[in-house]
């Protein structure tokens, strides 16, 4: 709090200084007024000043009508006051300095971002406030707690993340935790979310800063393709990407914030390592994950264990029982989905190797084109499993694939497309990946591999994991010798030899 003893002697007015000084500085701005609206003490750590000092800079450059350096994107658990500082003060602050800016903030539900203007127009409303900024006035015309305006130009619009917009502009476009933990794997909220947000959301700035406006997001990360990982898939090295975890990682972000945290942890005070104890067991290892270590999967992965397979070059003498080519399709050329096609082999010692993958988002006479070129590189020793899908359409397609492969031996797996029977079948492949029996051969696909296993069932994609678990699931079926070959309950062939896969 700023030390006003001296004032008598100045004969300066209180509030005149007290304004004076939290209008050059937004810290000092937090610290002076946070108890003014909220009946609770003002803890600091130095989080919050290093935000403070972000926001700031991003704010000095709208005053000056400068262009933005980059957007802004702020990775931090929950209780750190984040919201407090950034969706409630901030705004408020601005106003000091430019009280004609204008502000579309958003949430993941009305509810939450109403709760935030309504704590935000307090702050405005309060007696210290009122008396340090007296131009600042709310107009009795327009103040609902979705929309409220100043008398000197300047508003803040609320909205649930997904929401009309239409008819708004801000020089701020500012949102707060976009998606609902509660909902976070549903894949239809995250493209409805996604889409918002960089699709309608930078549409709504003041016309004449559009160069300027930045957008803020502040959140807590929940799943691979979340509102972050987009911002940063789309903005690369133009984000501003601060990353804060509860523990100190190697994901905190600058990496020189990481001489700040005190016994490995980012505030001691407030997130002691007790209460993080008490939050792994309410949030299980992946909430804790995404929501406190702002990793949205555990260490070494979800379901499966990345870091157990082993990556492997195939030895020369190498006996193979089965290997095998299993196709999983999707028809749309950049589309959602893609098609993904895993050569999966099983040794006479058990194990279980994964030699290849081919992916990508082609057309349904590209996709075709494709299996069948693969098909001529991987030769006749390597079998080929293609996934139907229900319905009519399914059936056509798995048709379709099986003659443009005549010359081969294809064989078609039935097989349901609900999350659930997805998950389940992986299960078993999981199994053999968590106790260390899969193999992986290195290869420039390896990275996104792994990545997807990683955080499937919440995985941006699935198509490598589905044509994992399909070559999988036949390839561990029971073997006996038959013949010149071998059999499973599917068929016999032969010519097994050894390989080297390059």
């Amino acid at each position: 709090m700023i030390d006003m003893s001296v004032l008598d002697e100045l004969e300066l007015d209180e509030a005149t200084v007290v304004g004076s000084i939290c209008r050059s500085s937004f810290y000092r701005f937090v610290v002076e007024f946070f108890e003014s609206f909220l009946c609770e003490p003002f803890i600091d750590n130095w989080h919050i000043s290093y935000l403070c000092g972000v926001l700031q800079t991003a704010a000095e450059r709208v005053f000056n009508r400068l262009p933005k350096k980059g957007d802004i994107v702020v990775n931090i658990p929950p209780g750190t006051t984040k919201s407090t500082i950034c969706s409630i003060m901030y705004p408020a602050w601005v106003w000091t300095r430019m009280p004609s800016a204008q502000f579309i903030t958003a949430s993941y539900t009305d509810s939450v971002g109403l709760d935030l203007a309504l704590k935000s127009r307090d702050l405005i409303w309060s007696e210290k406030y009122r008396a340090c900024y007296p131009e600042i006035v709310l107009r009795q015309d327009q103040h609902v707690k979705s929309y409220f305006k100043n008398t000197l130009g300047g508003s803040r619009y609320t909205v649930g993340v997904g929401g009309q917009v239409q008819g708004m502009h801000g020089h701020f476009l500012l949102v707060d935790d976009p998606i609902d933990p509660e909902r976070s794997a549903s894949e239809a909220d995250l493209k409805t979310v996604n889409r918002w947000m960089t699709r309608t959301l930078p549409t709504r700035k003041v016309a004449t800063y559009k160069r300027i406006a930045p957008i803020i997001l502040i959140m807590q990360r929940l799943h691979q393709d979340d509102p972050t990982q987009t911002l940063l898939d789309m903005g690369g090295d133009s984000i501003q990407h601060i990353c804060l975890p509860g523990e100190i990682t190697d994901d905190v972000k600058p990496p020189e914030l990481k001489k700040y945290y005190k016994d490995g942890l980012l505030d001691p005070v407030k997130m002691p390592r007790g209460y993080l104890e008490d939050l792994w067991r309410q949030l299980g290892e992946y909430g804790y994950a995404g929501q406190v270590l702002q990793k949205p999967i555990p260490e070494g992965g979800m379901m499966f264990k990345t870091n157990m397979i082993v990556l492997s070059e195939i030895p020369d003498k190498i006996q193979w029982v089965t290997r095998l080519r299993y196709w999983d399709k999707a028809g749309t050329k950049d589309g959602g989905a893609r098609t993904a096609g895993v050569e999966m082999g099983k040794d006479k010692d058990g194990r279980y190797w994964v030699l290849n993958v081919v992916k990508g988002q082609w057309g349904v006479d590209e996709r075709e084109r494709k299996i069948r070129d693969v098909a001529e590189l991987d030769g006749k020793d390597v079998r080929i499993r293609v996934e139907q899908e229900p319905g009519s359409g399914g059936k056509d397609s798995a048709v379709w694939t099986v003659r443009n492969l005549a010359g081969y031996s294809v064989s078609v797996d039935k097989v349901g497309q609900s999350s659930g029977n997805k998950e389940m079948r992986a299960e078993p492949y999981a199994s053999q990946v968590n106790i260390g029996n899969v193999y992986m051969v290195p290869g420039g696909w390896n990275k996104e591999y792994l990545d997807e296993l990683r955080h499937f069932p919440r995985s941006k994609y699935k198509d490598q994991v589905d044509a994992s678990s399909g070559a999988f699931n036949f390839l561990s079926k029971p073997v006996v010798r038959a013949g010149g070959g071998w059999q499973t309950s599917k068929g016999i062939f032969h010519g097994l030899t050894s390989k080297k896969y390059s």
